[in-house]
């Protein structure tokens, strides 16, 4: 009896944004596997693969979105599962990860929720992670094993040069979108600016734009960052830019949490135009024509087909998923590191 030696690749979906998963699974031509997921009676998540995985590279597609605890734990039970049932390597593919911002502790007694998460997908069984623009890129050391950190930052910067052209500025809402801010300034050739932000301790999750650096009179202004939640940070920015002379400003993120109020305040802003990825799902309710919706299934689909066919991911970005070396290192002389 002879033993095949072919690799066999399956794919399966979450419950969180099924749609987001087909899409992947029909630009690799392939079909997304059987599985079976429902809540017992107390809500505890069953789970079941209709068909045999031994030996198999499975990747298991599940964006964190509302209800976000439901979500993670769903992922959890199937890569569990895949585990037992003897699947060969577990890739989980989160294009939006889960308590991302919790990544340090600004307060004493706080939690690092974003590193618990990462340990969980590791005592669950998962062998690599594929996720799309973390809050912040360190994240990827919370992990013991191989994550491909993705980005749709190439998608959308097109989208805005074909639309918009080069006349621009490009401007952070905040003092940590400075490097990604950079990035869209360099593949735009266009100005930057910084908006200063402060949080309001007395209100949660909320903040206020107090000052701005640069200069953005008589400009087209793009507020860049990596997702929106209330949009508060986004808003705040752009009356800042229109009281400072700016002609226009649009809003371009990678995931549209869209919490609250925030399609409330996003229709009612300055805002002309705000671009974001289908890494989210965003129900019928929150489609507006002020949003529009890059798909960025190619780029995870041409991702999963280089993981699995054991091939560079950085080829399919050309370097432009890794962070911009800060100056300070450039002065230093490690402008010419390995990322």
């Amino acid at each position: 009896m002879e033993a095949s030696m072919k690799k066999r690749g399956m794919l399966f979906s979450g419950t969180s944004h099924p749609g987001f998963a087909e899409e992947i699974a029909a630009h690799l031509g392939m079909r997304l596997g059987e599985v079976e997921i429902r809540p017992f009676a107390d809500g505890s998540i069953y789970c079941r693969f209709s068909e045999s995985v031994r030996g198999t590279d499975a990747f298991v597609i599940q964006t964190h979105c509302h209800p976000i605890n439901d979500m993670i734990m769903e992922q959890l039970v199937m890569i569990d599962a895949l585990k037992r049932a003897s699947a060969k390597r577990i890739n989980a593919v989160v294009p939006s990860f889960g308590y991302a911002r919790q990544d340090r502790k600004a307060l004493a007694r706080e939690p690092i929720t974003a590193r618990l998460v990462a340990d969980l997908f590791q005592v669950a069984g998962a062998d690599r992670v594929l996720t799309v623009d973390l809050h912040s890129g360190q994240i990827q050391g919370f992990f013991d094993i191989p994550v491909d950190h993705l980005t749709a930052f190439p998608r959308l910067a097109d989208y805005i040069h074909e639309k918009y052209g080069e006349d621009l500025v490009v401007v952070a809402p905040d003092a940590g979108g400075a490097r990604l801010a950079d990035k869209y300034s360099r593949h735009l050739k266009a100005g930057v600016a910084f908006a200063q932000k402060r949080r309001r301790a007395d209100r949660p999750n909320q903040s206020e734009t107090i000052g701005l650096v640069g200069d953005i009179e008589g400009k087209f202004c793009v507020l860049v960052d990596e997702m929106i939640d209330t949009g508060g940070s986004l808003i705040g920015a752009a009356n800042l830019l229109l009281e400072q002379g700016a002609t226009g400003v649009i809003a371009a993120a990678t995931h549209p949490i869209f919490s609250g109020k925030a399609i409330e305040n996003l229709q009612n802003s300055p805002l002309a135009e705000v671009i974001v990825t289908n890494t989210l799902p965003i129900p019928p309710e929150k489609q507006i024509d002020k949003i529009t919706v890059l798909s960025i299934a190619p780029i995870v689909a041409s991702t999963i087909k280089a993981v699995f066919e054991d091939e560079s991911v950085s080829e399919i970005f050309q370097g432009e998923h890794l962070e911009a070396i800060p100056p300070e290192r450039q002065i230093m002389g490690y402008e010419d590191d390995e990322a």
